[in-house]
């Protein structure tokens, strides 16, 4: 790797690292479907001049189908589910929980019909990541709100998903209009949400994690997450998926005050243990094509 990859990679992790900090700090004065609406329409609109480089809306638009499947599955609900549970869950939890999206991916992959042979090593990984899980949440459980677990369980499902969609249909379009038309088809989803419950008074620090998350964590992320993925390759990128939960843990504890949990000290190295494993490929003959990796688009 370059430096210049190594900078896009170091500041990758730290970008979808504390996306999950920002959202709990804004769901004290906004609802959650504000704030969705307020990332999307930022960072949407941010990226219009790179898609008018692109040549435009016109071929993405075209596949309607895919592209709003893609967008309900990737972004609008997993966004919305994702800030309403940290109205109850802690960043720190949130972000760990996030951490088994690896896990889901490889069971996801085989349900599509993918032909990579799940080997002893990524089963054992499975399984890490499976005990893993069920030490976050088990071992904290007097302190922690089961719904909104299970909405962090629809998010990882969702994110595991959506990238299928993309590699499967969306795959041969330009990158950043696909995002920018999924961003701004969330953003018009979500304006009655807006309209019913407009936002007031909004302090400081609910202003800057709204503007921060639409600015940095969405527009600016995924131009640099593509610009990884073009230097290093998808396979290689999606490493930053490992490290952001950890990114989220430093952050929530340190700068929210967040307790660190024997459950988050005990799962999250099975979680991650199990991801790096069960995401391990099959190794290939030299004359083998390489199945195209997709790459979940996370926070």
């Amino acid at each position: 790797m370059t430096r210049k990859s190594w900078l896009i990679f170091a500041a990758m992790c730290i970008i979808w690292g504390i996306p999950y900090l920002l959202i709990r700090v804004a769901v004290r004065d906004v609802t959650p479907g504000t704030l969705v609406f307020a990332r999307t329409a930022i960072g949407g609109l941010i990226l219009l001049p790179l898609v008018l480089r692109a040549g435009g809306f016109g071929p993405v638009l075209r596949r309607w189908r895919p592209l709003i499947a893609f967008t309900v599955i990737e972004m609008a609900v997993p966004w919305w589910l994702l800030s309403d549970a940290e109205t109850k869950l802690s960043s720190s939890m949130a972000g760990l929980l996030v951490a088994a999206v690896p896990l889901v991916g490889v069971l996801v992959a085989r349900l599509f019909g993918s032909d990579d042979r799940v080997q002893a090593a990524r089963l054992i990984g499975l399984l890490l990541g499976v005990a893993g899980v069920a030490m976050l949440v088990g071992l904290d459980l007097g302190d922690i709100h089961i719904p909104a677990v299970l909405e962090i369980a629809a998010v990882v499902v969702g994110y595991a998903v959506g990238p299928v969609i993309l590699a499967r249909r969306l795959a041969d379009l330009p990158s950043i209009p696909v995002v920018s038309a999924s961003l701004l088809l969330t953003a018009i989803g979500y304006v009655p949400f807006v309209v019913l419950s407009p936002p007031h008074n909004l302090p400081a620090e609910a202003i800057g994690s709204i503007v921060v998350l639409g600015t940095v964590c969405t527009a600016l992320a995924f131009i640099l997450f593509f610009a990884l993925i073009s230097s290093i390759g998808p396979a290689r990128a999606t490493v930053i998926t490992y490290v952001n939960p950890a990114v989220a843990v430093l952050f929530g504890v340190t700068l929210l005050g967040e307790q660190f949990t024997l459950g988050m000290a005990v799962g999250f190295p099975l979680i991650l243990a199990g991801s790096v494993l069960a995401a391990r490929r099959a190794a290939q003959p030299k004359s083998a094509v390489a199945e195209p990796v997709s790459v979940a688009v996370i926070d």
